[in-house]
């Protein structure tokens, strides 16, 4: 089995552990899901937040969907003047043979557009 890499982003309107829950959760199913991945490929998930999130580490999101046994990281983004503010990313590393040219990176909700030179 190869190693792949699927990039990911959101956003959340507030910085509260509901916000950030609700769309971590929504952008890793949503990675998993257009991907045609299941957890068993999961090698380890990286997420980044920006400095201007506070109220939960994205990673805890990721656990209360099932992946504990996944290793998970988290730390935080860059402070770049301009940058998408209130933003989580991610880099799922997953066992995959397939062509690195045919996953789908998946950007979500203020984060659409981070990345218009990848596939969709």
């Amino acid at each position: 089995m190869g190693v792949r890499a699927v990039r990911g982003a959101t956003t959340v309107d507030t910085d509260t552990a509901e916000a950030i829950d609700k769309n971590v959760r929504e952008l890793v199913s949503v990675m998993l899901e257009r991907n045609q991945l299941d957890k068993d490929q999961l090698i380890s998930i990286f997420f980044t937040a920006t400095s201007d999130l506070h109220s939960m580490f994205p990673a805890a999101a990721a656990r209360a969907l099932g992946f504990g046994d996944v290793p998970l990281m988290c730390a935080q983004e860059l402070t770049i003047e301009g940058a998408v503010t209130h933003c989580v990313r991610v880099m799922m590393h997953v066992e995959d043979d397939r062509d690195r040219r045919l996953f789908h990176h998946v950007y979500l909700h203020g984060a659409i557009g981070l990345r218009d030179d990848l596939p969709d």
